[in-house]
């Protein structure tokens, strides 16, 4: 697919510069340069300035505000001005926390009294679409890997509290010497079509009236293709025969890798499994076009940034080449 990385997170051409993580002094330099900025994560919760056109806030890493952080930064890459880290400050408590932290879209802000009135954490999905290219990798980034060591604190082989290394892309266990690195967990979503139709499903949990394409994580020993074939049988009983790759979308919530895929079913009935999700149907082209153009009482397209709605819309488009 020739417009495959112009998804949301789709990558802007980062230079994560690699080859210094495990350069102790590289790292100090990049620190120590008046140009290096921070990005600050709160509770999953990117900083982001300004109101119409918002951006991923970069702060000076004297600020005040990455005292609060109780780890190392974590290096994120050389930025066009100069290096950039991201800064874990969940320990931070505000005023006030909001009954929608931690829920599936948290509409809430928050702002820390020492940061200009434009500068508030907020939740990625609600501003994703409205993000640079550069602001989303970075967010995505940032969000992704200080979720990681948010809950991989202690050694999967003994227990132990482990440590930051490797300028955050590593962690290490101090007691029996294992080494553990950032984890992305690799989903299927599956543009199902069958001539004119195409195969939407919608998650227990969901607004109503909300669909989107079929998903599910790749098992071990699992290739792309018979994930995707296991997933949709699993979920509606549809059967399918060929199966193609299309787009990828880095995913953060909390660290999958979304691999959108084609694949043409040979069979319609569909049996819902319940405990996969609530309701699955055809929909035709027409009926999905009006859908987008908000005609369609009861069908609302996937969330627009996220890879379902990307692959649709394209679809629409015969822009799938």
């Amino acid at each position: 697919m020739r417009i495959a990385e112009t998804v949301t997170f789709g990558g802007s051409e980062l230079n994560r510069a690699a080859e210094l993580r495990t350069d102790a002094k590289e790292i100090d330099r990049c620190m120590a340069d008046p140009m290096a900025r921070g990005l600050a994560i709160w509770r999953g919760k990117p900083l982001f300035c300004g109101e119409d056109q918002p951006s991923v806030a970069r702060l000076d890493l004297d600020s005040d505000l990455f005292n609060l952080a109780d780890e190392a930064p974590t290096f994120l890459g050389l930025g066009d001005q100069g290096p950039l880290f991201a800064y874990d400050i969940s320990g931070w408590m505000p005023e006030e926390l909001p009954d929608t932290l931690g829920a599936f879209f948290d509409p809430s802000q928050q702002r820390h009294q020492d940061l200009p009135v434009d500068h508030r954490f907020g939740e990625l999905r609600g501003v994703m679409t409205r993000l640079s290219a550069r602001d989303a990798e970075l967010a995505a980034t940032a969000k992704a890997i200080l979720g990681w060591h948010e809950s991989h604190g202690f050694c999967a082989r003994c227990g132990e509290k482990t440590i930051v290394a490797a300028a955050g892309w590593q962690r290490d266990c101090p007691a029996c010497n294992g080494h553990h690195f950032p984890r992305t967990d690799p989903v299927v979503i599956m543009l199902i079509t069958h001539g004119n139709s195409v195969l939407l499903g919608r998650s227990p949990g969901w607004p109503r009236g909300m669909f989107s394409l079929l998903a599910g994580f790749i098992e071990p020993g699992e290739t792309i293709e018979a994930a995707v074939r296991r997933e949709v049988l699993e979920e509606t009983n549809v059967q399918i025969g060929q199966v193609g790759y299309l787009a990828s979308q880095p995913w953060p919530f909390p660290s999958s890798l979304m691999l959108g895929c084609w694949g043409e079913a040979t069979s319609t009935d569909i049996t819902v499994d319940p405990k996969e999700i609530d309701e699955a149907m055809w929909v035709t082209r027409e009926d999905m076009a009006a859908s987008f153009a908000g005609e369609n009482p009861l069908i609302k397209p996937a969330r627009e940034g996220a890879i379902a709605h990307f692959l649709l819309k394209n679809w629409l488009a015969d822009r799938l080449d």
